[in-house]
């Protein structure tokens, strides 16, 4: 974990910690057992640091995720799932022999590095008007056409390797590429059916290009793509980071404008996870669950906006507890 930060002339420590999922197990109880505090080192080990949490009576798992850097500081996320608590569960890993193609696989990999330049070089802009993201680094754009192309030619590969292929990693690719897909109706099945992975990367990408797609959805309603909100709000329930962090962008995505039957549920199903959410220390991890919180009680993204910049977190918070149910939907 201590290598999570660029190396700096201090050792790093800890800037803010996030927690999720404590009902019963307070905070308290989570810095004691892992003799860990805001402004104190940085564990050195990220298992033995689960393992410690795991000790604590009533909690069945736990995940420990550091977030890189202000200088040398890090932000943690520390989620657990007590006994008896919301779970999200997923299906058994597959077992067949569908594999993808190695220059496939390549190319995914130089993609990964060229967003990452992108990135650094402030040009990480994207455009999902098409359905998928098309960024604007020259670079990146260029492998994006490929996929394109392979998706345009590839679709029955791609959806075999999603629910029959062995290796996670491969699944991962598919879930991402079969975004890119000409048709995008022929597809939100398939992605739909990949948040269901037991693996949390094929999750986060099937979560990404259903988000892309919902742009698309929205703006283009002729289309008649529907996007089921069920798994993404039981992704907000999950022990894992990046399914509460893909599933809530998602949601923001599908709700945009409004969708009843969408907010309802999260206020069902996950209203305790995305409050804990909007709490959190880091602001830029809480300011999109905070956004969806406030469409949950609806209020407008604008008044939710000047309610954050106020530092009024917990207005917005007491309305979505009390906002009324049974929505005109």
């Amino acid at each position: 974990m201590a290598l999570a930060c660029a190396a700096s002339a201090q050792a790093p420590h800890i800037a803010n910690i996030n927690f999720y999922g404590l009902h019963r197990v307070t905070a308290e109880k989570i810095r004691q057992a892992g003799r860990i505090e805001p402004g104190g080192g940085l564990p050195p080990s990220k298992g033995e640091l689960e393992d410690q949490l795991a000790t604590i009576p009533g909690v069945v798992a736990v995940r420990v995720e550091a977030v890189c850097c202000d200088g040398n500081a890090t932000d943690l996320f520390i989620g657990i799932e007590e006994q008896g608590a919301p779970h999200a569960a997923f299906r058994s890993p597959p077992s067949g022999t569908t594999s993808m193609p190695q220059d496939l696989l390549d190319l995914y990999q130089e993609f990964l590095g060229a967003v990452q330049r992108a990135a650094v070089k402030g040009a990480a802009d994207e455009d999902m008007t098409a359905g998928h993201a098309i960024m604007a680094d020259p670079a990146v754009s260029a492998i994006q056409q490929k996929f394109i192309d392979f998706a345009a030619v590839h679709l029955d590969l791609l959806r075999d390797e999603l629910r029959t292929g062995s290796v996670p990693e491969e699944r991962a690719v598919a879930a991402m590429v079969i975004g890119y897909a000409p048709r995008k109706l022929d597809v939100v099945n398939d992605l739909q059916f990949a948040i269901d992975d037991p693996d949390e990367a094929v999750r986060a990408n099937a979560m990404k290009s259903l988000a892309a797609i919902a742009v698309m959805a929205h703006q283009q309603p002729g289309f008649g793509i529907k996007i089921a909100p069920t798994w993404l709000v039981e992704m907000l329930n999950s022990v894992v980071l990046s399914d509460r962090v893909e599933a809530t962008r998602a949601l923001l995505t599908l709700t945009d404008g409004g969708n009843p039957a969408a907010l309802d549920l999260v206020r069902e199903r996950a209203l305790a996870s995305l409050v804990e959410m909007a709490r959190w220390k880091t602001l830029r991890y809480a300011l999109p669950p905070f956004l969806l919180l406030g469409r949950v009680a609806g209020i407008s993204d604008a008044q939710t906006r000047q309610d954050w910049e106020k530092g009024d977190r917990e207005a917005v918070i007491e309305k979505a507890g009390s906002a009324p149910r049974n929505r005109k939907r």
